[in-house]
């Protein structure tokens, strides 16, 4: 427990310097003193609407975003009692990717296709619990099942919107299937769902530290898991389908973070869901800034650079927590 006490507020700091990086990178140059001008509301000159209007929104989504999947990752972590599971698992990644897609396909941008994506999100979101919810009864098994069909089905859906797509509309389609901040204006309401979400968490987080345990055990311990899960996986989902109305399909950061930050410290949800958030904002946070630097003034889908961060990096902790077993 000493070791999740000191990495919180090394997170804490690691999330404000990875957004001060953030205001600081990019194709044009900005000194510090329009960076401190554009935070403290100074005269608004070009370098300060640079970071008042793009930097800094982006920073903030990014970071809403990249918590919003490691929190989403977590708990799907323990519904499933997997560390491979992510958040885009069971099929809700899929639906927006159909419903966005779609949108572009028929000439609507902006606000209607993150409506359209988040629409599509918890149609797949509702169509898994449904069939899960099939003869013998909800088992996580089942429900895993469920959701890798269904995202096989929505899988053969993109790639039959992007095989019909005019030539114009594919770019913008393959950019948003690998997760792209270039048109986040903010975090906005998302922000409210991920601290929904944490809330959720916090008051949820002895139950899902039983659950992690086996079921036997928390329903020896008065855990109703059956309502738990429930809980569980509605909430993971609304968690990932708020990411995807900003970001389409970020890979690995629902993933590698809530994995790595168990073999560090234990899988204690009173300390990993907010380490988890805080761990998952940094990451993307410094992903997008890379992703706007390596190639500049060209920029690179974010969900490149983090799955070339996260492969190795889930590599590496693979080999190093092999044999542990999952709690």
């Amino acid at each position: 427990m000493s070791t999740a006490r000191l990495l919180l507020p090394v997170l804490f700091i690691l999330a404000i310097a990875s957004v001060g990086f953030a205001l600081f990178a990019g194709p044009a140059d900005v000194p510090a003193a329009a960076v401190w001008g554009a935070l403290t509301g100074g005269h608004a000159d070009t370098a300060e609407r640079i970071v008042r209007e793009l930097r800094l929104p982006r920073a903030l989504s990014a970071f809403v975003v990249g918590g919003l999947l490691s929190l989403a990752g977590a708990l799907m972590q323990v519904l499933l009692r997997n560390p491979l599971a992510d958040p885009y698992v069971l099929g809700v990644s899929g639906g927006a990717a159909v419903a966005a897609l779609a949108s572009m396909l028929a000439g609507l941008a902006g606000f209607w296709v993150s409506l359209d994506a988040f629409g599509g999100a918890l149609a797949s979101m509702l169509i898994v619990f449904g069939l899960a919810h099939g003869r013998g009864g909800w088992t996580p098994t089942r429900l895993l099942l469920t959701g890798v069909v269904v995202a096989a089905g929505w899988s053969a859906a993109v790639s039959f919107l992007l095989a019909v797509s005019p030539d114009r509309s594919l770019r913008g389609m393959l950019f948003w299937l690998m997760g792209d901040l270039a048109n986040a204006d903010g975090p906005g309401w998302t922000t409210l769902v991920l601290a929904g979400g944490l809330g959720l968490g916090f008051v949820l987080a002895r139950p899902l530290n039983l659950l992690a345990r086996g079921d036997l055990q928390a329903r020896a311990l008065g855990v109703a898991v059956g309502p738990l899960r429930v809980a569980i996986y509605l909430a993971a989902s609304l968690l990932t389908a708020a990411a995807v109305t900003i970001a389409g399909s970020v890979g690995f950061v629902g993933l590698v973070v809530p994995h790595m930050l168990r073999i560090v410290g234990g899988a204690d949800h009173r300390w990993l869901l907010p380490a988890s958030v805080l761990g998952g904002g940094t990451l993307l946070v410094l992903a997008d800034a890379l992703a706007r630097v390596v190639l500049a003034p060209q920029q690179l889908p974010v969900g490149v650079v983090t799955a070339l961060l996260g492969v190795p990096m889930f590599l590496f902790l693979l080999q190093r927590g092999a044999g542990r077993q999952y709690r």
